[in-house]
């Protein structure tokens, strides 16, 4: 790395470090730790949300995704305005209504613990891999930029967030994200810009190029349902994005700490609708690198055409074609994607372990001393074992592929369970838990099904992005049905 653009980017790791742990002086609380004193205004909680959104995930694999393949995965863009009207009507006025700092006390006041439980411990898996996943992203880029081992970047990376995630509590974390998102959306801007009036022939050679290719392509409009289509694609955003405003932690923790309902409203809907021009940013990144390579403006290195090396494209152009300094700032952009949304885990992690189970089980009438100690320790913990799995991410085919289908494994019943909760009139727990038993099934079914019977498994094979849609349905079905049929025949037992 050059010294200038050393320079950037440690400063920038200095200074967000630095003003994160600023906030350890208004953090003395567990309510300060977990929702910031509720008094966070509406366009930090609003970029927060946003940077909920994107991460490292998006600031390399989707321009590795539009590198190796084309716009497919932006179909995943244009599912969340279905999501974020949702969460304008129906899921902000329910959590602050409910007024709680976890997520899942709802599922509880409707089905028993058994479903906070359950739903939680869901929640912690899809955290743990997310923090992975995004460790490792993180690592990729000092390993391209500066030759650094990937596993030694991991634990620093992974410490360094957690230090002013422990310090600063929910704070700051709100205000860390709103300055970090203003610095990957100049940075993806400034890359998105040098990459159009870089090409050899002007702007008008990206596009030509990209086209004869076919890059801008969402993907076929097939009805295959073993394939990556339009169709799969959309319903998976719809189904995805409708999990997280209306079960994930990290979403509604955010309701929680908008200083009204308003607030909360605004900042769902703005956080959300966001992402779909910054993602479109990203894309367009992807393509005009590919464009940029094939126009004979540079030479990728052997290794790295690979089409499994695609998520490594983007640091590599960073740090051998942009000039001095902005390297810096693109690399500072991608870590402030990546670290914004470690922070987030690390925290509602450590809320849902403080609120769903010391306070539940352990301590009911725990001390705030107490409390912060559980917070510490928890966001420890996590942190930990993040790190673990960041490590053994490395040499994965596709993060963004592998992020998806593990996303979609370990969460396919949150969301099943949340909308038999929030829109049938089931108040006993029996049809939820037979509904619970037969989506897992059918999840087990669907993500083991080819290690058991090969590629092909009974029934017909299915793209693993399908896991949580037939899941969630399978989950809300089964408890209608089984509801039906116990009201009927207690019914005719009565005639």
């Amino acid at each position: 790395m050059r010294i200038p653009d050393l320079v950037v980017f440690v400063c920038y790791m200095a200074g967000i470090t630095i003003f994160g742990s600023l906030f350890y002086r208004k953090n003395k609380t567990s309510e300060a730790f977990t929702l910031g004193n509720r008094a966070i205004p509406r366009w930090v909680v609003t970029m927060s949300i946003f940077a909920t959104f994107v991460s490292s995930i998006s600031f390399i694999a989707l321009p590795g995704s539009a590198f190796q393949g084309n716009w497919n995965a932006f179909t995943f863009s244009l599912s969340i305005p279905v999501a974020s009207v949702m969460a304008v009507f129906f899921f902000v006025p329910l959590y602050r209504k409910v007024n709680s700092p976890s997520a899942y006390t709802f599922l509880e006041d409707r089905f028993g613990p058994w479903a906070r439980i359950y739903v939680s411990v869901c929640y912690l898996l899809t955290q743990l891999m997310r923090v992975g996943t995004i460790l490792y992203l993180l690592a990729l880029v000092l390993n391209a930029v500066s030759g650094w081992k990937i596993a030694p970047v991991i634990v620093v990376t992974g410490l360094a967030v957690m230090i002013y995630s422990l310090l600063g509590g929910m704070q700051a974390v709100v205000w860390t994200d709103a300055i970090q998102s203003l610095i990957l959306i100049t940075g993806a801007l400034v890359c998105a810009l040098y990459l159009m009036f870089g090409m050899p022939e002007g702007p008008g050679q990206l596009f030509s190029i990209a086209m004869e290719d076919h890059k801008f392509s969402l993907g076929s409009f097939g009805l295959n349902l073993d394939e990556s289509t339009f169709w799969i694609v959309l319903i998976y955003g719809v189904f995805i994005n409708l999990q997280n405003f209306g079960i994930d932690q990290n979403y509604v923790q955010r309701y929680m700490v908008a200083r009204n309902d308003t607030d909360a409203r605004r900042s769902a809907f703005f956080g959300g609708m966001l992402y779909i021009p910054v993602s479109f940013i990203f894309f367009f990144i992807g393509t005009a690198l590919f464009s940029f390579y094939h126009s004979g403006a540079a030479q990728l290195p052997a290794e790295l055409a690979d089409i499994h090396k695609s998520d490594r494209i983007f640091p590599y152009f960073i740090v051998h074609e942009l000039p001095v300094g902005m390297s810096g700032l693109l690399i500072a952009s991608i870590f402030a994607a990546g670290m914004s949304t470690i922070s987030t885990s690390f925290n509602s992690s450590a809320t849902v372990f403080l609120t769903d189970y010391y306070k539940r089980y352990f301590n009911v009438q725990a001390s705030n001393k107490d409390s912060m100690k559980v917070l510490y320790i928890a966001s420890f913990i996590i942190s930990v074992l993040g790190i673990l799995i960041g490590v053994a991410m490395i040499n994965v085919k596709s993060a963004l592929d592998a992020w998806w289908k593990l996303a979609s494994i370990f969460s396919g019943g949150m969301l099943g369970l949340f909308l038999l909760a929030a829109f049938s009139r089931i108040k006993r727990s029996g049809p939820a838990i037979i509904g619970i038993v037969a989506g897992i099934a059918l999840i087990l079914y669907l993500s083991a099904g080819p290690l058991v019977f090969g590629k092909t498994i009974p029934g017909g094979q299915l793209h693993g992005y399908l896991t949580i849609v037939f899941g969630t349905l399978a989950i809300f079905i089964t408890g209608f049905l089984v509801t039906w049929l116990t009201t009927r025949s207690r019914k005719s037992t009565k005639h």
